[in-house]
């Protein structure tokens, strides 16, 4: 895991251990959206990125806020996870590969 479950605890500001593995689920998606993006896998950085850190944290962040998922995040593009990886595509934009 690039982001540890108490880095991605911290940047959420949570203090108990009852949705730990919820947001562990949750850092192995962002990472792996994070690849996608990238169209490389994350272990070929020598050196993880900050800014690939703050996609994963703020990908996390959006699954974690909108895991409810309820009609309104379905219906409507705003707030979707469509906008939250347009979002991480735009912060990823200069690292990512032109193809895998």
């Amino acid at each position: 895991m690039v982001v540890t479950l108490e880095e991605a605890k911290l940047y959420l500001r949570i203090d108990g251990d009852e949705e730990d593995t919820l947001i562990t689920s949750f850092i192995f998606t962002a990472e792996e959206i994070c690849e996608d993006i990238l169209r490389f896998p994350l272990s070929e950085f020598e050196e993880i990125p900050k800014v690939v850190r703050q996609a994963i944290l703020y990908c996390v962040a959006n699954m974690y806020e909108k895991r409810e998922g309820t009609f309104y995040y379905l219906k409507n593009e705003s707030g979707s996870i469509a906008e939250t990886i347009n979002v991480m595509k735009l912060i990823l934009g200069n690292l990512r590969r032109e193809s895998w």
